[in-house]
Formats: structure tokens, C-alpha cells, sequence
């Protein structure tokens, strides 16, 4: 361990005297507070950061990953190149232990990094409201639409399947051949469409939604029905007209208050109702009624499926939010020093950071990539389906493990989503990328004897 340990001190060392890593320290020093003063979003407060917390987060994750990239390569790659790795090796100390040692340096230096400007980032987010000057009003809409970290709970979704086979036989039977592609995508089309059906509210009628688990972290705030209009014909003002019932409408217990609301919203763009929160029944159900107005309303009203209206409540605090967001983008840094050790171990430099920059970005479009396939033809499709598509799938999904749209939305980043990733990033693709390194070096011929 001592020897380990001993690596890892020198690699960080090693690590700060490039001149490149002190180009992206001071390079994040000087634009993080640079963002927090000049980008303005919307305009208002709460856009300001939401914006500044994107793109400071994704570029000091950018930079950090950039430069664990050239670090951990480096860092092998040079020692074999000066011939310096003789000197280690001829000392008391395996090639494995060399290894670890170096994959320790990077993360500490990773670590020391990241904590640093994730507290920058974070200092700015928390003072950038008094630096604005605020009115009373829009720190009350930060408190609650930013500085949180609010779960969102989807409405029970209706039983569809019976009508879907129905409908999706009727449209195999007009049709003489269709592929096993084609027929899936008829599947899905005709799931959406009955998905749409059960959302849309003819003029004159009403929808009740239920909801499920409703937990808020505090019984006594207020919780936010989150919610865009679609239509089947555009309003001349492009606005509708809702009246909307929130409560238990079992009425179960009398002691659970139902709340109305009247307002006029633009379509197509989304809004909050904000709720007491003691409008929950005693068995967390939440009932959402929705009642489209003839006398106001002109066309067909319909909340789209995915997210067309859900319910917000406060789950956990913005510092332990950002505190989960930090912690995945050190999951990524870690399985790209294990990346760059990796193919340090039998690449050169140059071709080693090609290598790791390619899987880097890869990682990055990986569902992306993996769409574009299945957008195909069925001959393409299916071969990239058996060749690049497993290859791009063992690859961590950085796109997906994204922390940036929980924080700039305030929704919250779940410990299971964290575990998730653990599980995929670390411990499963980590590992397997961090035996196969060492598996390569202790094999790998450093000189040649020669007589």
C-alpha cells in the first residue's frame, strides 16, 4: 500500500506541473465567476440560473473530463516514453501496484478539482440572488422552483392494452406482409394514439388524473401541478381557459380540503398551479380535475402523455441535490482514468487520447447513436443491432447519467438513479476496463535484451 501510495503522490505531482492542467484551472477560475456576472437566460432571476448552473456544471465537467483524459495517459505513457518506468520497476514494486497507484493519483487529483469548483459553482448559485437584487416575490419563485430538489409523480396511467390489440389487428388484417420493424412501429403508433385519447377533453368535459405516493419532504409547503396545453385548433388568443379541482375527490375524509383554480394560459408552453399541500389525503392520493369550459373554450383540450401534466413537491434540499450531481460526474472521471490507464498500457500518447476521445464522445451521444440506428432501414438496422450497437451499449451513458437537467429543472436526482450508475459506470464497466489494464501491462514487453 505503501507503494501505491507513493505513486499516487507523485502522478498528482506530476499531474499539477502540466502545463496543460494549469491552463483549465485557471481557465475555470476566471469563467466560472465570469458566467455567474454575464449570462442572463430569460431574464428574469430564476432563468439567470438556470443557465449559469448548466453551463458552469458542463464545463468544468467538460474540462475535468478533458483533462483526466490527457493525465491518466500521460502519466504511463511518459514514463515509458523518458524510459523513467525503469526505475520503478526495478525497485520493490509490481506492475499492478504501478497501475493503481497511478489510477489513485488521478482520482485524487479529479477529486480536489472537482470539489473546488463544484464549492465555486455552487457560492455563485447560492449569492448570485443577492447580487441581482431580487424582489421578495421572485425569491419566493427560487425557493420554489430552483433552489429545491422536487420529485415529479406521473398520473395513473388507464389500461390501453385491450384496445391497442384490437386496433392493432384490424391494421394487420389491411395488409397483405408487414416486417416484425414495421409491425412494432404500427404498435407504437397506435399506443400513442390511444395514450393521446385518454388526455384529450372534448369541449365541455372534464379529466380526473389520480396520483399516487404523494410524499412531500415538508407536510406544511406547498406543492405544484406542473402541467402544457395542446389543442386540436388554436384559440384566436392562443390561450385556454381552465377551471381545475385539486384534492381527494373520494372524499374519503372531510378533513382534506379541495382547492379550485380559474386562470388563462398560453398553450403549448408549461405552468404551475401551486397547491397546499394538505390537499393530500391520508393514504398520499391526489386527485388533479381539469374541466374544459364551453363558454370559454373553443377546441379540444389534451395534456400530452409524457409529461403533460404532473405533480411537484419539494422531496430534498438544492445542497444535497447538487451535492448527488457532483457525485456522478465523479463517477465519470473515474471510469475515464481507468479509460486513458487502459489504453496507455499498449498505445502510444497520441493514439491513446484519440482512442479515449472518441469512446469519450460516443459515451456522451450514446442514445443518440443507439436512436439514429433504429431510425434505419431493417437490413441497416439489424446489422448495426448485432454489431456497433452492443459495443456503444457497454459504453457508460453519459447522456443518461446527466446531472445538469436535474439541477437546472429542480427535480431530483434519486439515490436509486446514483446506485444505477454505480452499478453500470463503476463497478460493472470500471472494473472490467480496469482488469483488462492490468491484465495488458503485466504482460506488455517495457525493453528489449539485447546482446
Amino acid at each position: 500500500m505503501h507503494s501505491i501510495w507513493a505513486i499516487a503522490v507523485n502522478t498528482l505531482k506530476q499531474a499539477l506541473r502540466m502545463k496543460v492542467a494549469l491552463a483549465f484551472i485557471v481557465l475555470l477560475l476566471i469563467l466560472l465567476p465570469l458566467m455567474g456576472m454575464t449570462l442572463t437566460g430569460d431574464g428574469t432571476a430564476k432563468g439567470r440560473l438556470q443557465v449559469f448552473v448548466s453551463y458552469s456544471l458542463s464545463l468544468t465537467s467538460l474540462l475535468l473530463c478533458l483533462l483526466t483524459i490527457l493525465v491518466s495517459v500521460y502519466s504511463l505513457t511518459s514514463d515509458i516514453k523518458d524510459k523513467q518506468i525503469f526505475t520503478v520497476l526495478t525497485k520493490p514494486v509490481r506492475r499492478c501496484q504501478l497501475i493503481l497507484g497511478k489510477l489513485l493519483g488521478v482520482i485524487l487529483i479529479d477529486a480536489i478539482l472537482l470539489f473546488i469548483f463544484s464549492s465555486v459553482v455552487y457560492s455563485i448559485a447560492i449569492y448570485l440572488p443577492y447580487y441581482l437584487n431580487v424582489t421578495p416575490n421572485e425569491h419566493k419563485i427560487l425557493n420554489n422552483e430552483f433552489f429545491t430538489a422536487r420529485a415529479a409523480l406521473q398520473p395513473l396511467e388507464e389500461d390501453i392494452s385491450d384496445e391497442v390489440e384490437r386496433e392493432y389487428k384490424k391494421v394487420l388484417q389491411q395488409r397483405t406482409s408487414t416486417s416484425l420493424s414495421l409491425a412494432k412501429k404500427i404498435k407504437e403508433k397506435i399506443t400513442m394514439q390511444k395514450r393521446i385519447a385518454t388526455r384529450a377533453i372534448p369541449i365541455g368535459h372534464e379529466l380526473i388524473l389520480k396520483f399516487h405516493n404523494v410524499k412531500p419532504f415538508d407536510p406544511n409547503q406547498n406543492l405544484f401541478v406542473r402541467f402544457k396545453y395542446d389543442v386540436s385548433a388554436n384559440p384566436l388568443d392562443l390561450n385556454i381557459y381552465g377551471k381545475w379541482v385539486v384534492g381527494d375527490d373520494r372524499q374519503t375524509s372531510l378533513e382534506t380540503p379541495i382547492y379550485s383554480f380559474e386562470q388563462k394560459d398560453i398553450i403549448r408552453t408549461f405552468h404551475e398551479i401551486e397547491v397546499p399541500a394538505d390537499a393530500i389525503a391520508y393514504d398520499n392520493y391526489l386527485a388533479v380535475g381539469f374541466y374544459n369550459d364551453p363558454q370559454f373554450n373553443d377546441t379540444v383540450v389534451i395534456f400530452p402523455p409524457d409529461g403533460g401534466l404532473e405533480v411537484l413537491y419539494k422531496a430534498d434540499t438544492f445542497t444535497a441535490n447538487f451535492a448527488r450531481a457532483v457525485l456522478l460526474i465523479m463517477f465519470r472521471l473515474i471510469f475515464l482514468a481507468v479509460l486513458g490507464l487502459t489504453a496507455a498500457s499498449f498505445l502510444s500518447f497520441p493514439v491513446a487520447i484519440l482512442l479515449c476521445l472518441v469512446v469519450f464522445f460516443t459515451a456522451m451521444l450514446s442514445g443518440f447513436v443507439i436512436e439514429s440506428f433504429k431510425s434505419m432501414g431493417d437490413n441497416i438496422s439489424g446489422f448495426y443491432n448485432f454489431t456497433f450497437t452492443p459495443l456503444v451499449g457497454f459504453l457508460p451513458q453519459f447522456d443518461r447519467f446527466n446531472p445538469v437537467k436535474f439541477l437546472a429543472s429542480a427535480r431530483l436526482l434519486n439515490w436509486s438513479l446514483i446506485l444505477e450508475a454505480v452499478g453500470l459506470m463503476v463497478a460493472m464497466k470500471t472494473i472490467l476496463l480496469l482488469l483488462l489494464a492490468l491484465w495488458i501491462f503485466s504482460r506488455r514487453e517495457i525493453a528489449k535484451i539485447t546482446v
